[in-house]
């Protein structure tokens, strides 16, 4: 070895000239007795060597579109986001609560009521805005006009409506024009749909409502079908909350009711609200014949960064932290991806609390039972010295059992209580209708299910026990099937909807996934690998849930599988 190096390293010695020849790797007796050579005072001659050769799966995780690194660059970003920074600089300021104290929890859960008032009506400054500007207009020129609001349930029209009376009769009172007279009517507590215009009647003449008006509709008509000399005479504003409840049969009664703002002398401001967005495509077409055509706004559902705004204006008036940042986005992001409801986000944030007390109250009987109080001086020190939880606030385990429950249904719920096989032909269904066929015969969907069976290495059950297990899923109201003399010939559909099986199985499905593309659980037997489903199934709900589009499932599996290694 000496030698080669020697033939290999330059003739030409001196100060001057770099050696250019690449280090050999020393061994640790060549370090020893490097430390033990005395230093020496003269420089020694720069060496200069090459950079050391990456390997190719080195220079693969340093490109920049590794996946690892898009992913961090993912969480990276998101963890920059400014409701995030806002929500994380808000609650480490405050303390944390005590949910012992009933005081602070009655406040919380008062400040967490869909019935409690808001100062302000954040996330529909736009809407409120168009709505104020038509009243104002109406008002102002004292011209009739029809409005219709419509929107998801739980998206703020009822309270956008209450904000902007407010700002209505401020705005009057201000600039000196006579404020309109307001009528507010819920339609779901008429007895039926023409009492809405005895309603109207009573707030346009209270003398026919005295006397008692046997056709409010037709005294309406004559009322708005004169000019009114009597001096005074103010507009009238209506504003029919649930609008959808006065439609009858013939829909004479929601014609008749934006025909009265059309007539030559009215003094009507109508605003229906309604929670079917489809009602103005509905019935648009025969009011534009009637010339009664009303001027819409949609309310569209809240997104994830508006329901996470709108928890932190509730909670910002609190002195003490409630809830984790990651605790809130997890709630937001699942009700922004269900329904954009604000009145489900906060049925499952009191939901969510009410976990939180659970587990205080299990942790106290836990530390006052008996079995832990053996030792004399322990017993004597009483209730005072019990150690209280360190963690007070809402997690995000205890949203997502929250967030479960709120979700839940019975069909989802018997679908994920169903043995491993009946799962794995409803999986098979699912899939094998995808391919556009709407019905299969058992024969054919057993095929299918022997691929799905070899695939995941699980092994598959005979046709008999097949047939028997489908017309289990039949009487479960699952599957349907026809009648046929040979069981392989029966005809067998999906009775529920693939949605809710893709949904009840989606863990299931993402196991198959795994089970097929990790060769290492190949060597595991098919027992310890359900249990292990079992265990992780409630961890990777709560992964998918957080965060569905960054983090992919093999990313998760192996974070799991190194966690699961070091505990």
């Amino acid at each position: 070895m000496p030698s080669i190096a020697g033939s290999r390293s330059s003739p030409v010695a001196g100060p001057t000239i770099e050696n250019t020849t690449p280090q050999k790797r020393r061994l640790r007796s060549d370090s020893a007795r490097i430390r033990n050579t005395p230093i020496s005072s003269t420089p020694l001659p720069v060496q200069t060597s090459p950079l050391k050769r990456k390997s190719p799966r080195r220079c693969n995780n340093d490109g920049p579109n590794n996946p690892l690194k898009v992913i961090e660059k993912s969480f990276t970003k998101s963890s920059k986001s400014p409701v995030k920074k806002r929500l994380s600089d808000i609650f480490l300021d405050k303390p944390a609560w005590d949910p012992s104290d009933m005081e602070q929890l009655s406040a919380v859960k008062e400040a967490l009521h869909v019935s409690t008032a808001q100062t302000a009506v954040v996330c529909r400054e736009d809407e409120q805005n168009r709505i104020l500007q038509f009243c104002k207009k109406c008002v102002e020129l004292e011209k009739a006009g029809s409005l219709y609001v419509c929107g998801c349930p739980g998206t703020g029209k009822s309270l956008s409506m209450e904000k902007v009376k407010e700002d209505l009769v401020n705005w009057a009172n201000e600039s000196g024009v006579q404020p309109p007279d307001i009528l507010s009517i819920n339609c779901t507590s008429l007895t039926n749909a023409s009492e809405i215009f005895s309603k109207i009647v009573g707030r346009s003449q209270p003398r026919k409502k005295a006397k008692g008006s046997t056709f409010p509709l037709q005294d309406l008509r004559n009322l708005y079908s004169q000019k009114q000399d009597l001096p005074g005479t103010r507009m009238v504003l209506i504003i029919a909350d649930e609008l959808d409840f006065v439609i009858t049969k013939d829909r004479a009664v929601l014609h008749d009711l934006f025909m009265l703002t059309t007539m030559p002398f009215s003094k009507c401001i109508l605003i229906g609200i309604a929670n079917a967005i489809d009602l103005a495509d509905r019935f648009l077409p025969k009011l534009q014949s009637l010339n009664c055509k009303p001027m819409v706004i949609t309310f569209r559902a809240y997104s994830k960064d508006q329901i996470i705004t709108i928890l932190k204006q509730r909670l910002m008036a609190l002195p003490y932290t409630v809830f984790q940042p990651q605790a809130l986005e997890l709630c937001a992001r699942k009700v922004a991806a269900a329904s954009g409801d604000m009145r489900k986000a906060l049925s499952i944030c009191r939901s969510a609390i009410e976990m939180l007390e659970a587990e205080i109250r299990d942790s106290i009987s836990k530390l006052s039972s008996p079995s832990l109080e053996s030792d004399d001086h322990q017993s004597s020190a009483g209730f005072d010295i019990l150690p209280k939880p360190v963690n007070n606030i809402v997690r995000v385990d205890h949203v997502a059992i929250a967030l479960s429950k709120a979700y839940r249904s019975p069909v989802v719920d018997t679908i994920q209580s169903l043995p491993q096989h009946q799962q794995i032909i409803l999986c098979s269904a699912v899939k094998f209708f995808r391919g556009g066929k709407k019905d299969t015969t058992i024969g054919e969907l057993n095929k299918f299910y022997m691929d799905v069976c070899k695939l995941t290495l699980i092994p598959p059950v005979g046709i008999v026990e097949f047939s028997s297990m489908c017309r289990v899923l039949g009487d479960q109201g699952i599957l349907k099937l026809g009648q046929s003399r040979e069981d392989k010939l029966r005809r067998v559909a999906l009775k529920i909807d693939e949605a809710v099986v893709t949904f009840a199985l989606q863990v299931v499905d993402s196991f198959f996934r795994v089970y097929s593309a990790y060769p290492i659980l190949r060597n595991i037997s098919v027992k310890a690998s359900v249990s292990l489903l079992r265990a992780i199934t409630s961890w990777l709900m709560i992964i998918f849930i957080w965060n569905r589009e960054s983090v992919s499932f093999g990313i998760v599996f192996n974070n799991m599988v190194t966690l699961d290694t070091k505990s």
